[in-house]
């Protein structure tokens, strides 16, 4: 029986899980998504981990291996790293193990990974384009409408006439925004428009990697936005692409529990 855990520090938040695993059995011991805002992410990710491991009733000398992935190889009590096309992968695989292909959406970039069952890296391609196609972007537009990060995805699913957002440049994206509330276009339509653009870009990624069908399961800050999972399903349909896009209410979690599994495999 191997304790192991997970910790995941993006652009955004931290996330930590703990894992007990026995052969090809794996127990969820606990988890957390903390957001870094404007704190220190490794102090963040220490206390973290140590309040994880309070509410699962263990001590830091029950974990046999503490694996880090994102930015967190520099935190001074991990046991290993892995890159996080690596652990998206594997975690991917364990929420849906259908799951051939992942989009990890994150605060500052996306990228497109192509697996195979075992949750191993084939090819990955990551975004080139401005931050107009992240997390961070999307939050600071809602910010500007004056809405709540968790209403985007509802709101863009109300959209009747969506306003298309052109622009790859984050800066110029937000004058555009700027620009259509001026003009009167609804929250709905605003985010509707810039999820359809964020979707077109996401799906050209999943085409340059080579998933052209099955399933593609979303990861990272983004993949429970409900608008730009339902727009990224309609982008792949027109561009004539056989695969479907999933969430899973755990697929913020993607990189830290691949980083569980991955370091009770090691």
């Amino acid at each position: 029986m191997t304790i192991t855990a997970g910790i995941d520090i993006g652009t955004g938040a931290v996330k930590t899980v703990l894992f007990r695993v026995e052969g090809d059995k794996t127990e969820w011991l606990g988890k957390r998504n903390d957001r870094i805002r404007q704190r220190d992410p490794f102090k963040l990710a220490e206390e973290a981990y140590h309040a994880l491991l309070e509410e699962a009733g263990l001590k830091a000398s029950d974990v046999d291996y503490v694996a880090t992935t994102g930015e967190g190889e520099s935190l001074h009590f991990h046991t290993g790293h892995f890159y996080s096309m690596t652990t998206h992968a594997r975690g991917a695989v364990y929420l849906n193990p259908e799951a051939r292909a992942v989009l990890d959406i994150g605060a500052l970039h996306g990228r497109a990974i192509r697996n195979d069952e075992r949750g191993k890296v084939e090819t990955y391609k990551m975004t080139s384009q401005c931050a107009s196609g992240s997390g961070q972007f999307l939050e600071n537009i809602a910010r500007y409408l004056g809405i709540a990060q968790d209403e985007i995805g509802s709101l863009s699913n109300q959209a009747d006439n969506p306003e298309v957002v052109s622009s790859i440049c984050a800066v110029l994206a937000e004058t555009d925004v700027i620009n259509m509330v001026s003009r009167g276009i609804t929250a709905p339509n605003i985010l509707k428009g810039i999820h359809i653009s964020m979707a077109g870009r996401l799906a050209k990624l999943l085409k340059s990697i080579g998933a052209r069908e099955g399933v593609v399961l979303c990861t990272g800050g983004l993949a429970l936005d409900e608008g730009l999972l339902n727009t990224l399903n309609e982008s792949v349909k027109e561009q004539k692409m056989n695969v479907t896009a999933f969430n899973h209410p755990d697929s913020p979690f993607a990189g830290a529990i691949g980083a569980a599994l991955w370091g009770a495999f090691r």
